[in-house]
């Protein structure tokens, strides 16, 4: 197999907007199919692409989630910085917050430092420890190679006492150590973890930096022996070369479904696809030439679509111009949404929170549904009584049309309930200032700085929301301008 093309975003984000990531790893095939097939074509042809479409929709997390494990494993990465860069069983902790110097994409968030594993439960669980967080926000986020989150270790499932939780894969039978927690089986012996740990400022990144030095991933057999040499394996498949082989991304997506192989009861539809060669256990070569030429438009068009779903905002909500993700997100799977979990959970965001954990919004759009301009000023206000009601923190993050901050004379990328010296309004509400040059003296401590010119968007996060947000009764106001 021939190496794919190097990673050039992170695709940190919950929210959805990594395609671009997604673009550089698969890339499209030379047979770029045009339209509908000929009514010519061999009816094995057609019925490969239409099928194929649906599997691909279905499948483009097994195929993308492999990609990215092998990215993240096998590549060196900056020390504590981004791309993530570890061996399996171990995290990889970004150490400081991100500013406008970085610049490889991704939405990053200026709350929380990410703490990133890739996990192999295939031969024993995996023990997940952390120390003592007090009172601080904090969360791991454990998902499958399907992008449908298993469980969480956090503030809001475990509590913030020291406490180790065992990851146990879906076969895994025997008796864990005492003082290890059980946590809800994986549905994939393939683990994915985003952890974040809330950091309240500059000043605030050494004491969370000792707080990643006591995450640890233990394998069960290595649990209490002192001085134990933890095994450093980088040893992971790498996904086939879409550039060169027109059937790479459905023998990738076979390869790791044989491994984690989807759950019983979708063996209907993964019998429907074994008839074009898709799915567990088997082989994409061995299918006649007319399937593999069905199968070749339909991992192109299938790529096609999804990236068109993600981008259209019509799979969740829009209130006041701000796109609300759909209320299965971060296990789309689970309600059998599968264009949901491809196109805006997988491809948009790798993996995503479940909205009792937390809750994302975007807007591209001002309140009159007009692109948002750099050179425009705009005022966003919310009433008394409406600001989010959260049991964590929110904030307003500012990016520049490449998915990354803006640079700004006062280094403010995102404001929020924690940013220092917010100014309540005469009647107990609260107007923000959104433009590229300062509102006055007076108004600085409620501005979020934009774009000197050109496009911008904004992304609202949500951190342990209320009822209203979860069950989407409640949507950010409008960013109102110009003015």
């Amino acid at each position: 197999m021939k190496p794919i093309r190097k990673l050039t975003s992170t695709g940190l984000v919950a929210v959805a907007l990594a395609i671009a990531a997604v673009a550089t790893i698969l890339t499209p095939s030379p047979a770029r199919a045009q339209g509908a097939a000929d009514t010519k074509t061999d009816w094995r042809e057609n019925y490969a692409y239409t099928l194929g479409v649906q599997a691909y929709v279905f499948g483009f997390p097994y195929v993308y989630l492999s990609t990215l494990r092998w990215m993240w494993v096998t590549h060196p990465g900056p020390a504590g910085g981004m791309p993530p860069s570890a061996p399996l069983n171990h995290f990889h902790h970004v150490r400081n917050l991100t500013d406008a110097s970085y610049r490889d994409g991704g939405s990053p968030n200026n709350d929380t430092l990410y703490s990133v594993a890739w996990v192999d439960l295939g031969k024993e669980p995996v023990i997940l420890s952390h120390p003592d967080m007090g009172d601080r926000y904090f969360t791991f986020e454990l998902a499958g190679v399907d992008s449908d989150n298993f469980a969480y270790v956090g503030k809001r499932t475990t509590g913030g006492k020291a406490g180790s939780f065992a990851l146990v894969g879906p076969n895994w039978k025997g008796k864990l150590p005492k003082g290890v927690k059980a946590l809800p089986p994986s549905r994939t012996p393939t683990v994915l973890i985003f952890g974040r740990i809330l950091v309240d400022g500059a000043a605030d990144v050494p004491a969370v930096n000792n707080l990643q030095d006591q995450c640890t991933l233990i394998p069960l057999t290595f649990w209490n022996k002192k001085d134990a040499q933890l095994p450093a394996s980088r040893d992971v498949w790498q996904p086939f070369d879409a550039k060169s082989d027109p059937l790479a991304e459905w023998k990738t997506m076979n390869r790791a479904m044989t491994e984690n192989p989807p759950e019983e009861r979708l063996a209907i539809l993964l019998e429907q696809f074994a008839k074009i060669g898709v799915g567990p256990n088997q082989d994409v070569d061995k299918m006649d030439e007319a399937t593999k030429r069905g199968l070749a438009r339909a991992a192109a068009d299938g790529r096609e679509l999804l990236k068109s779903a993600s981008k259209s905002g019509q799979l969740g909500k829009r209130v006041n111009n701000w796109s609300i993700p759909p209320r299965i997100f971060g296990r789309a799977g689970l309600a059998d949404d599968f264009l949901v979990r491809g196109a805006l959970q997988c491809m948009g965001g790798i993996i995503a929170n479940d909205p009792e954990e937390a809750v994302y919004y975007n807007t591209t759009k001002d309140g009159a549904g007009q692109p948002f301009d750099g050179t425009k000023q705009y005022t966003m206000r919310f009433a008394p009584g409406q600001l989010p009601k959260v049991n964590g923190f929110w904030s307003i993050s500012m990016y520049d049309r490449t998915f990354n901050f803006t640079p700004n004379p006062i280094n403010r990328y995102a404001i929020g309930d924690r940013t220092p010296g917010l100014k309540k309004d005469a009647d107990g509400g609260l107007t923000l200032y959104i433009q590229s040059t300062s509102p006055g003296k007076d108004k600085e401590s409620n501005w979020l700085p934009s774009t000197a010119s050109g496009l911008f968007y904004m992304v609202m996060r949500t951190y342990l929301p209320g009822a209203e947000i979860v069950e989407q009764q409640w949507a950010p106001p409008p960013a109102d301008g110009p003015r």
